[in-house]
């Protein structure tokens, strides 16, 4: 009988806890802390794609603010050595910014890329493609030279970021290549920073007058000086020496070498000229003409000296540009430093 009692109130034990494990209320706290973690990784997920939209709205408000409209100079930058801007703009070109789109205008270096495409080589040949067509610019110089090459307007998509310019020369055939449009200056920044450099040396200028007025002797003793010296003055025999010289005038990039050899005989000095380029064909000094005494290496030519310690005017012909140009020079050959030449330079 007692076994039997037993044997129930288990079973009802065990039937209650089952109902337990299955009421209403033990289900909604579940129910309610599942909820609540759904809310939560919902509320994550919420944060973390509001985030994502915030960076991805910075990055395009940022690719997507341009300059306002005016005028600039800015940098043009390319991939190739052969394909740059011209020399006399220093690797700048003029940005024009209109209702938010941007052009550059470069002048190149010649008139041998008839064409630009922005964009793929692949795609500039195709039917209907939007060719950059040419403009005739005239380039000047430092030295004063000026020269006509061609120019192109290129929309340029961004700042700072390369985009691909294909390009077509004289002999048909496209190159693709990459190009960039960096630190944009605008115009009238430029003209002020031009303006207080002009007042800057004005104002040098007439500090320096108001110093001449004090120095009349010396001015005459500069004077009597910058007729320099003839080879008479010398007092120098017949042979071989050497000499330096100076060289000014053109661009500023060309050199002579120096020491120069120096040859006397009887009442003529001669020097030889070894330039730091191969590109000089002809040279004239006092209306004649002198061409080169060697065939291979720098341009090299044999030339009367008629004055030292002073400039002397000469003239050489470079054919380092599309065409050739004769470039106005100064040579200065200092006396104070003439030796004799060693067996090995006279000769």
């Amino acid at each position: 009988m007692k076994k039997r009692s037993f044997t129930l109130l288990m079973t009802a034990l065990t039937v209650s806890a089952t109902l337990l494990g299955t009421s209403p209320i033990l289900a909604e706290t579940k129910d309610d802390t599942a909820t609540e973690e759904t809310a939560d990784k919902d509320a994550a997920d919420t944060e973390e794609t509001d985030a994502k939209d915030e960076e991805s709205k910075d990055a395009d408000t940022s690719k997507g603010d341009t300059l306002e409209d005016g005028t600039y100079t800015a940098e043009f930058d390319t991939d190739n050595g052969m394909f740059h801007v011209n020399e006399a703009n220093d690797g700048k070109g003029t940005l024009t910014v209109k209702d938010g789109q941007m052009t550059i205008h470069v002048s190149l270096a010649s008139k041998k890329i008839v064409n630009l495409f922005v964009g793929k080589a692949e795609d500039a040949k195709k039917d209907g493609a939007e060719l950059l067509e040419p403009t005739t610019d005239t380039v000047t110089y430092s030295d004063g030279m000026t020269e006509e090459v061609y120019g192109f307007d290129i929309p340029v998509p961004a700042l700072d970021e390369e985009f691909d310019v294909a390009l077509i020369g004289t002999k048909g055939k496209w190159y693709d290549h990459k190009v960039s449009v960096t630190n944009p200056v605008k115009t009238d920044d430029a003209e002020a920073a031009d303006t207080e450099d002009t007042a800057s040396k004005d104002a040098e200028d007439t500090k320096e007058d108001a110093k001449d007025d004090t120095e009349t002797a010396d001015t005459e003793k500069d004077s009597k000086d910058e007729k320099g010296k003839t080879l008479a003055d010398l007092n120098l025999e017949d042979g071989g020496y050497t000499m330096e010289v100076t060289l000014t005038g053109g661009t500023g990039r060309a050199t002579v070498d120096s020491p120069a050899a120096i040859k006397v005989e009887g009442d003529k000095a001669t020097a030889t000229i070894v330039w730091s380029s191969p590109n000089y064909d002809y040279m004239l000094v006092d209306g004649e003409k002198y061409e080169p005494v060697n065939k291979d290496g720098n341009s090299t030519f044999e030339i009367p000296v008629s004055v030292f310690d002073a400039e002397m005017e000469v003239t050489a012909d470079t054919v380092a540009m599309s065409t050739p140009h004769e470039i106005d020079y100064t040579l200065n050959f200092d006396s104070s430093t003439v030796k004799e030449a060693k067996e090995k330079d006279a000769e």
